[in-house]
């Protein structure tokens, strides 16, 4: 906890000084007592009180000032609170082997609609941004709040060969890059090397894949660029360990633009060779690999067997993306919690000295 306010703390003088003027008034009053003679009747004509009724209210109301004047101070907490500002970068594999069955009707169709439910389910505002990855990896969407854009490209997702993990991961970087201007391109030296240390970037990467990196860069080198920029990367590993066959349908198997999208959508070169079939297909996830890139970075690792599983990953990600660490005030709080200390000091103080009938002597 930190303050705004330090000098303020000052206020907190009160509390000895209360203590002082309340043993100068107790000290005033024996010096200014009157003998009686006999001190039994007037005990008999008084309530009795106990120590305790004494010190309790003296006692709330102290710390209700001690609260009020660290209030007075302005303190403020690290707290993780919603971001209005996080993009959220999915890159999705579209390798040959999405195309595998043991995920009716296959991965990629399963992965298709787990995506769409995922932007149908972002509030308004939120940037959602596409990249598809298999022997090379393109941007198809810059972050954006357009859901038909996003609808587009997740429907035009075209299967090729490769599995390209870590140059998944630069993409999405670059892509948060042209949008974050305190984030690195991927081709920018940081100064010092970076670091994995600080507050993270709202912006977030989220990759979703089958298999394991089969070229291009690795994937936990390309996570050391995601880490020492302060960006989170989740990893999903989807699929299951049944064999299937892999059946493409005819609008999945890729043509001559990046990943069989209309010419431009793609960042990166064209020719893939198609997949249309072929003999068993199982999970081959490098389990391993997918959450050391995911602990490097501040991110997670996450499992998906089947279609229900993926779409409530990816639906239920953003409330740990969307969460940032801020400095929050605190300062109404401490005043409530200090006023309702002296209140209910003040209460308790005026009920346990509440006048009462004295009590006639017998005779």
């Amino acid at each position: 906890m930190s303050l705004t306010w330090p000098w303020a703390l000052i206020a907190l003088l009160a509390f000895p000084l209360l203590l002082a003027y309340r043993w100068w008034t107790r000290r005033r009053r024996r010096q200014q007592a009157v003998r009686v003679s006999s001190i039994a009747l007037v005990k008999a004509a008084l309530p009795g009180r106990s120590a305790w009724r004494r010190r309790i209210p003296l006692w709330l109301f102290a710390l209700g000032l001690l609260v009020l004047g660290t209030g007075a101070a302005r303190p403020q907490a690290s707290m993780l609170v919603p971001s209005d500002s996080t993009s959220i970068l999915l890159a999705i594999d579209v390798s040959a082997s999405m195309c595998s069955t043991d995920i009716p009707p296959n991965r990629l169709t399963a992965a298709q609609e787990a995506a769409r439910d995922f932007v149908e389910s972002q509030p308004e505002g939120a940037k959602v941004g596409l990249v598809a990855f298999s022997g090379i990896a393109a941007l198809l969407v810059a972050p954006t709040e357009d859901k038909d854009a996003l609808r587009k490209a997740i429907d035009g997702l075209r299967t090729a060969r490769g599995t390209a993990i870590g140059l998944g991961i630069l993409t999405a970087i670059d892509a948060i890059a042209e949008i974050n201007p305190d984030v690195a391109a991927t081709g920018v030296e940081l100064p010092g090397g970076g670091g994995a240390g600080g507050e993270y970037e709202p912006d977030t990467i989220v990759v979703l894949t089958d298999g394991a990196n089969t070229q291009g860069v690795d994937p936990v080198t390309a996570a050391e660029q995601a880490a020492a920029r302060h960006l989170r990367v989740y990893t999903i590993g989807f699929g299951t360990t049944n064999p299937a066959p892999a059946v493409c349908t005819p609008d999945q198997i890729g043509g001559d633009a990046a990943f069989g999208g209309p010419p431009g959508m793609g960042r990166g070169p064209g020719g893939f060779g198609g997949y249309g079939g072929g003999a068993g297909r199982y999970r081959d996830l490098d389990e391993e690999t997918l959450t050391k890139v995911a602990s490097l970075t501040g991110g997670e690792y996450f499992q998906a067997e089947d279609a229900k599983e993926l779409t409530e990953v990816l639906i239920d990600l953003p409330t740990a993306i969307s969460l940032q660490r801020e400095d929050v005030e605190l300062t109404a709080w401490f005043a409530l919690t200090g006023a309702l200390l002296v209140l209910t000091a003040v209460t308790l103080s005026q009920w346990w000295t509440r006048p009462s009938p004295l009590r006639r002597a017998p005779g």
